[in-house]
């Protein structure tokens, strides 16, 4: 019977699916080092499935026969693809469905920090609604105003097509190579990134975290956005230095911020937290019980493709290049 690694937390249907047909291990960080774990299992294990582990050389060395570890997750970036490469093992992923979801908690990331709904949520709660509120509570219109989205894949065109279809926005945007048939269906403009950043009053990373993106908006970006300008990072954390971030926030040099991820997660503490103008939340994107569950099937269907000899549809990894 061929082995799977269940290596974090899984839908309970699939796992229950995956144990009528597999000897299936689950791994339990109540137990010890997880990573002891890893190395100890994967020595004869077949398949791997789960979230949020960084699996490289250290603790997939022992693996003798691992054809396949399926994500449940759209990003990879804990994952050493040359080292999968140099092992062929394929490496799947959950593309696509996700989609959705997560343009929403872009956009529901950004209504709040524009009109202060987090600070004045904690306002009223705290009995402090005893007037007419004043210029303080004040936050800033959405509709009509200018948005610009750095990274135009499937994510960042599902977040063009709720600002110029929902509030009538006017869509910028920044890629590693101009979409023009993507960018026709919601009037977008290309723009530098420079340019994008100077002429936008909102402004949402949606890239893929690689080379090129790392780091990519710092001290000298934040300089270029506009005092009301607000700031949505729904990519990953390490695309955004945090330093810069915080000091442009602290001095008043950008209106509000909205995080769904940080360089370090779980964040457990940060100068972010103490900031009235940022809302945050815990890496949610995909955090929907619809969502998860499609996301916990597609990363099944990977799976059992690759056992039972198929080729996975979603493979980040095909040819290992």
């Amino acid at each position: 019977m061929k082995k799977v690694v269940v290596f974090s937390q899984i839908n309970q249907d699939v796992l229950a699916r995956l144990q009528q047909d597999y000897q299936v291990v689950v791994l339990n960080p109540k137990l010890g080092d997880i990573n002891a774990q890893i190395r100890a299992e994967v020595v004869d294990a077949d398949a791997m499935i789960g979230a949020g582990r960084l699996l490289n050389q250290s603790n997939l060395a022992a693996a003798q026969k691992l054809k396949i570890i399926s994500t449940v997750s759209v990003g990879y970036d804990n994952y050493d693809i040359d080292y999968l490469n140099q092992r062929k093992i394929w490496l799947a992923n959950t593309p696509h469905v996700l989609t959705e979801t997560t343009a929403d908690l872009a956009f529901s990331l950004l209504l709040s920090a524009a009109r202060k709904i987090p600070q004045l949520d904690a306002w009223t709660k705290q009995g402090q609604w005893k007037r007419t509120v004043s210029a303080e509570q004040f936050g800033v219109d959405v509709f009509g105003k200018t948005l610009g989205i750095i990274g135009l894949g499937h994510i960042g065109a599902a977040i063009a097509r709720r600002g110029f279809h929902g509030f009538n926005m006017n869509i910028l945007y920044h890629n590693r190579r101009e979409k023009i048939e993507v960018a026709q269906a919601f009037n977008a403009q290309y723009r530098d990134l420079d340019q994008l950043l100077q002429q936008s009053d909102f402004i949402v990373v949606a890239v893929d975290l690689n080379s090129q993106s790392q780091a990519l908006i710092g001290e000298a970006q934040f300089e270029l956005m506009q005092k009301h300008a607000v700031f949505i990072n729904i990519a990953r954390g390490s695309v955004v230095d945090e330093n810069a971030l915080l000091e442009a926030l602290q001095q008043n040099k950008i209106f509000a911020a909205g995080l769904d991820v940080y360089a370090k997660e779980p964040l457990q503490a940060s100068p972010l937290f103490e900031l009235p103008n940022v809302v945050t939340a815990p890496h949610i994107g995909s955090a929907t019980a619809e969502t998860r569950n499609k996301m916990a099937n597609l990363a099944y269907q990977n799976l059992i493709d690759a056992l039972e000899d198929r080729t996975p549809r979603y493979l980040v990894n095909p040819k290992f290049e």
